[in-house]
């Protein structure tokens, strides 16, 4: 099922049911809890930040198996994780009425404002039900979380774990895993670059408005290269035109729709950085503790940049900007500007910059280079 039919169906459908089900009785904290749902619909970096209040349920609860209720294009997230027992796609009739059948002793939605994922939560019965409070879904829950556009996301899934007497806590890096059959085939993948450092590049978008363009991440590619660093280009097949454009001239290596998300991760963490737009592999290299170089402008870079002094966040701050509110970017009058306005220099600086910070590339190297090339 596609993104505009799930939507669709819940602004019926779920709006519809949100309404007319049974409010759930309240009801004393289960104990022992032994088994936990999370609810998680919607794409990969929702999914990445999930993961640390899962290894937090863990920590507290650490008899207590977790299932996850996930969608398709972001249940391989959770196959980087070594909390969680079965992973089910919310999409899927047959994993859905298997998720209905099994008895849950705790129930989270972690969704941000659909119903369709909250009535799914009341059907299943769970003596607590957790979710966040946003419009007419918050009726179906017996423990209720605020949500705000402008907090951290890992700081607003840790808001849902309040009723389990779980304190946010610091996040450490990494906290993804990846399998060792995806490390051995990024290694194979990776073998024609004989060992050099990279930088990986993901060009990819959900929407138009936040794609920069592949014939500028091929000029920084370019830049790049002077150094000695290489580019590896990682995305779906859909992304292969742009790995072709971005590589062209280089000793780079075009990786888009070759591997799975699983392989993904692992060639970002042999990776000495990240170069990408708002989107969820950005996320994959944040939770794998690898610097990052991001390009915000419809998205909002409060709630989903990842933050510490591994990563640098270009964004313009537009004023329109950012338009995006729970995932939907209306359509823009002015082509993205806060993304074009954003220079093939400033990227490449601050690139440079990160890489000299983390060991990436020498001092001596970069300071001379770089002002060569940024002055070119």
């Amino acid at each position: 099922m596609n993104i505009g039919m799930m939507k669709s169906l819940d602004a019926v459908i779920g709006r519809l049911a949100a309404k007319l089900l049974a409010r759930p009785g309240m009801k004393a904290k289960p104990y022992p809890i032994n088994t936990i749902l999370l609810i998680r619909p919607g794409g990969i970096g929702d999914a990445v930040h999930l993961i640390p209040a899962i290894n937090a349920i863990k920590a507290a609860y650490p008899d207590a198996v977790i299932d996850i209720l996930a969608e398709k294009r972001n249940s391989a997230i959770f196959r980087l994780s070594t909390h969680v027992r079965h992973v089910f796609s919310y999409d899927r009739l047959c994993d859905l009425f298997q998720v209905l059948r099994t008895t849950y002793d705790v129930v989270i939605d972690t969704e941000q404002w659909h119903r369709l994922s909250a009535v799914v939560a009341r059907m299943t019965r769970a003596p607590m039900l957790i979710g966040y409070d946003t419009n007419e879904r918050a009726r179906l829950f017996t423990h209720k979380a605020p949500y705000s556009q402008d907090d951290y996301e890992i700081e607003s899934f840790f808001r849902l774990l309040e009723p389990l007497c779980i304190e946010p806590r610091e996040v450490s890096r990494p906290f993804l895993a990846v399998p060792n059959e995806a490390t051995q085939r990024g290694d194979a993948l990776l073998g024609e670059l004989k060992g050099r450092a990279f930088v990986t590049i993901f060009p990819g978008a959900s929407i138009p408005e936040r794609q920069w363009g592949a014939d500028k991440f091929g000029k920084v590619a370019e830049m790049l290269a002077v150094l000695g660093v290489a580019v590896v280009v990682v995305g779906s097949g859909d992304d292969k035109g742009h790995g072709e454009v971005i590589v062209a001239g280089t000793a780079g290596l075009n990786l888009a729709g070759r591997t799975s998300l699983s392989e993904t991760a692992a060639v970002i963490q042999k990776s000495v950085l990240l170069l990408s737009g708002d989107s969820g592999v950005l996320h994959i290299a944040m939770g794998l503790g690898v610097p990052t170089v991001s390009l915000f402008g419809p998205g909002r870079a409060g709630k989903w940049a990842p933050r510490g002094e591994r990563h640098i966040v270009i964004n313009k701050g537009l004023s329109c900007s950012p338009c995006t509110t729970f995932g939907t970017t209306p359509p823009c009058p002015i082509s993205a500007q806060c993304l074009n306005d954003i220079t093939v220099d400033e990227v490449f600086n601050a690139v440079a910059v990160l890489l000299t910070a983390t060991g990436g590339l020498s001092s001596a190297c970069c300071k001379k280079e770089w002002i060569e090339i940024s002055n070119v």
